[in-house]
């Protein structure tokens, strides 16, 4: 339900701006340079939904490997000590459990092309539980939200950016990253636990928590050192290892197990297919309007009303041209890399406003961009607070991404 009065304000601001411009501004190509952008979201938006055919053929099939062979629930075993205080609503060892685990890991891994589908899985399999299958359950939320604000312990692309870009140290906001986006993980989980009336100072949940913290610690002491290309290579390493590892396992135990795991295969296979093609609706409409939002100058509106408000009151407004990267990644992160890479090049990698853009980059998510997704591909139509919550997250991270920009780099 709020997916759908935020999508028709996008229409509905962009319209008035737009008219604003037009008679106001005397913008005669508003109207053109609009309606060219939102068919052109719409082409990206099928493309992305048909560009993710074939890797959800694939991690689908594989994931239906894992169920058969029982290893999924190997997974869902293991972390139920600690996932069934968050998720109280998913059976005991339930594979769900499993699924949202390899989700987070992916994420956490930067492995986009892994984590989509795993999320995907999860959100069918949480659906299967689903009494009311057209409204979003308290487990799906939980994990929507921590999802958008999902933890990236290394931003591989974001320094990659930096490096190419000639940066002198292209590592340096990796620890400053690593803060903003557990903040913003936790505020999600805060949130979204208020809702629900979740004991957050619950044992499991406190070394859960604790121990992200202690692996984000212990990977920076690891890493931080390092030049920063070898901090990509060591990534890619320990992603390709662990996923290429969870394969083998998968097809190894299927083979203990005696099961035709080619058959297997191609039966999840076939799910992966119409799941991706589900998505395709979802994600044109809101890509659409965002892209209306986006081409009127209502987002350049906002930034400058912030800006001012900010020098009305006396304070230091630096931040203000990383600002739109944080705006436009709760939208696209695609448009939010673009806009991080513009300050980059007007401002300098060094500068403060081009590390604060790759901060903001590197620890906030593309909430509406995931709802619209994860949703979509199991026709949930009343989203209830999951929106909220997931701004909620991005609000902070955007603003704790700032404050720690300034304490660092200021």
């Amino acid at each position: 339900m709020a997916l759908n009065y935020v999508w028709l304000a996008f229409f509905l601001i962009s319209f008035v701006v737009a008219l604003f411009r037009l008679i106001v501004l005397h913008d005669t190509a508003v109207f053109s340079n609009v309606m060219s952008g939102m068919f052109d979201s719409a082409k990206t938006g099928a493309e992305i939904s048909l560009g993710l055919a074939g890797i959800m053929t694939f991690w689908l099939g594989i994931m239906r490997v894992g169920e058969k062979a029982g290893m999924i629930k190997l997974f869902a075993k293991a972390v139920d000590p600690f996932f069934s205080k968050l998720f109280p609503g998913i059976p005991k060892n339930n594979p769900a459990m499993g699924s949202i685990l390899m989700n987070f890991s992916a994420t956490a891994l930067g492995l986009d092309n892994a984590a989509t589908p795993l999320g995907l899985k999860a959100m069918k399999e949480l659906q299967d539980i689903n009494p009311e299958k057209e409204v979003a359950t308290n487990a799906q939320i939980m994990f929507l939200v921590l999802n958008t604000a999902g933890i990236t312990i290394i931003p591989t692309s974001v320094i990659a950016i930096r490096l190419a870009s000639g940066a002198a140290n292209a590592a340096d906001i990796f620890i400053p990253s690593l803060i903003g986006t557990l903040i913003s993980f936790i505020s999600g989980m805060i949130a979204v636990a208020i809702y629900q009336r979740i004991n957050l100072f619950r044992l499991p949940i406190l070394v859960f928590v604790g121990g992200l913290a202690a692996l984000m610690t212990a990977l920076y002491f690891g890493m931080h050192n390092l030049p920063p290309d070898q901090i990509a290579v060591y990534t890619a390493l320990i992603g390709g290892l662990l996923i290429f590892s969870v394969i083998v396992s998968f097809l190894v135990m299927a083979m203990i197990s005696k099961i035709n795991a080619y058959e297997v295969f191609i039966e999840g296979a076939k799910e992966g297919f119409q799941v991706s093609i589900m998505i395709i609706p979802y994600l044109v409409a809101m890509l659409v309007g965002i892209s209306a939002f986006r081409n009127t100058g209502c987002m350049d509106y906002v930034v400058n009303a912030i800006g001012s408000l900010f020098a009305w009151m006396g304070l230091n407004t630096d931040f203000v041209p990383a600002l739109p990267v944080g705006l436009m990644k709760t939208f696209s992160g695609g448009a939010a890399r673009g806009l991080m890479i513009d300050v980059i090049k007007h401002y300098g990698v060094d500068s403060f406003q081009g590390r604060l853009a790759c901060i903001i980059q590197g620890s906030t998510e593309t909430t509406f961009y995931v709802l619209a997704v994860y949703f979509g591909s199991v026709n949930i139509k009343n989203t209830r607070y999951a929106l909220t919550c997931g701004l909620i997250a991005d609000f902070v991270g955007v603003v704790c991404a700032i404050i720690i920009g300034y304490i660092f780099f200021h």
